[in-house]
C-alpha cells in the first residue's frame, strides 16, 4: 500500500483554468440532459454523476416506483459508452452474468474445444436491477469485477472494457422476497444514495410529462476517453493532510473497537467503515470539488460526502434496531463528534 505521508501531495499536478471549465461544461450538459427525462432528484443525479467522475460503483436505494431504473438508463444514453441492463431474480445463477463456457466442435476437423461467451457484465455500463432479489452467491459473480475489472472463467482471466461502472438498485429489505446485501459487495459500492418520494410540485410535473403526447430526447454528450481523462484529472485535486486526516477520522471513529470510539458507536454499532470508506470520502470529495470549480478539497466535500459513503458501511446492532436508530442517525451523530480541521481546507 502507498504511504499517505505528507510527501504523497508533492506528486499532484496543479490544474489550470481550462481543465476546471471543461470538466464543470461536461457536468452541466449531462444535468441538463438528464433532467429532460428526471425531475426533482437534484441531489441523488449530483452524486451519480460525482461517482462516474470519481469511478466508483453506486447502489441506489429505494422502494419501487421511483424511477431508479430509468435515472440509470438515462444516463447511459447519454454517455457514448456500451450498456447492458441484467434484472435479478432469485433464480438467476452466477454463470448468467459472467458469462460461460460451452463446447464447440469445428465441422471440418471434428476437433472440439471449450469458448467462452461472454455475459452482459462486459459492458461499460452495468444496470444490476433490483439486486438484491438474488441470493448471495449470484450476487458474489460481481465481486471481483467491481474490484478488480476482470472476469476469471475456468483457468483464463479476462479484461473488462474501461471505463466500467456498476449501477445498482435495491428495494429496501423489509419488502418481500429482498435477500440482504453481504458486507464485501456492499463495501464495493462507492456510494449508497438514498431515493425518495418526491415533491408535490415536482410530481406533478412528471405525471404531466408522462402522459403528455410530447417523448422528449436526449443527447449523447461524453464518450468513454471523456470519462477516463476527466478521471485522471479528479486524482489531481490537491487535499491538505489535516481535511485527510478529518476524513480517516470520520471513518474510524465509527468503528467500535477503536480507542477514540465515542459511547454511542459502542453501544450500537456492529461493524464500522473501513479503509474504503477513507478512501472513498477523500475521491469523492476530490471529484465534488473539481465540479464546483475548486482545485482543492475543502472539509464541506467531506462532510457532503459521508453519508452516501458510510450509510451501508456502519452496520447497527439489535440495540439500535431496538431503539429505532439508523446509520444515518449515528452518520450525523459522527458529524457532530469528529471536530474538522482548524483551517478547513
Amino acid at each position: 500500500m502507498p504511504s499517505t505521508g505528507d510527501a504523497a501531495e508533492e506528486t499532484d499536478v496543479e490544474l489550470d483554468a481550462g481543465q476546471i471549465e471543461k470538466i464543470q461544461g461536461a457536468r452541466d450538459r449531462l444535468v441538463g440532459e438528464v433532467r429532460k427525462i428526471i425531475f426533482g432528484q437534484d441531489e441523488v443525479i449530483e452524486q451519480i454523476l460525482i461517482a462516474l467522475f470519481a469511478g466508483g460503483h453506486c447502489l441506489i436505494t429505494g422502494v419501487p416506483g421511483l424511477a431508479k431504473t430509468l435515472m440509470i438508463r438515462t444516463v447511459s444514453q447519454i454517455l457514448d459508452l456500451e450498456f447492458k441492463r441484467i434484472q435479478f431474480t432469485p433464480d438467476l445463477m452466477p454463470a448468467d452474468i459472467t458469462g460461460t463456457e460451452v463446447l464447440e466442435e469445428d465441422q471440418a476437423t471434428g476437433h472440439r474445444s471449450l469458448t467462452f461467451i461472454k455475459g452482459p457484465i462486459f459492458a461499460n455500463i452495468l444496470l444490476a436491477d433490483e439486486i438484491n432479489r438474488t441470493p448471495p452467491k449470484t450476487q458474489a459473480a460481481l465481486l471481483e469485477a467491481m474490484q478488480e475489472h476482470n472476469v476469471t472463467a475456468g483457468r483464463t482471466t479476462y479484461q473488462l472494457n474501461e471505463p466500467f461502472f456498476v449501477l445498482a438498485t435495491q428495494n429496501p429489505i423489509e419488502l418481500e422476497g429482498t435477500y440482504p446485501l453481504p458486507e464485501a459487495q456492499l463495501d464495493r459500492f462507492m456510494f449508497n444514495i438514498n431515493i425518495d418520494y418526491l415533491a408535490e410540485d415536482d410530481e406533478v410535473a412528471v405525471a404531466t410529462a408522462t402522459t403528455s403526447a410530447h417523448i422528449a430526447s436526449i443527447s449523447k454528450v461524453m464518450t468513454g476517453e471523456d470519462v477516463r481523462s476527466y478521471q485522471q484529472v479528479v486524482r489531481q485535486v490537491l487535499i491538505s493532510q489535516q481535511v485527510a486526516r478529518y476524513a480517516v477520522q470520520l471513518a474510524s471513529t465509527s468503528r467500535p473497537s477503536s480507542e477514540n470510539a465515542p459511547d454511542y458507536i459502542k453501544k450500537w454499532v456492529t461493524w464500522g467503515a473501513g479503509l474504503r470508506a477513507s478512501q472513498n470520502l477523500i475521491l469523492g470529495a476530490k471529484a465534488r470539488a473539481l465540479l464546483q470549480g475548486r482545485t482543492h478539497v475543502a472539509c464541506e466535500d467531506i462532510k457532503a460526502m459521508a453519508y452516501p459513503v458510510l450509510r451501508h458501511r456502519i452496520l447497527t446492532n439489535f440495540y439500535a434496531d431496538a431503539e429505532k436508530v439508523s446509520s444515518q442517525d449515528i452518520i450525523a451523530q459522527l458529524l457532530e463528534t469528529v471536530k474538522e480541521p482548524a483551517s478547513g481546507m
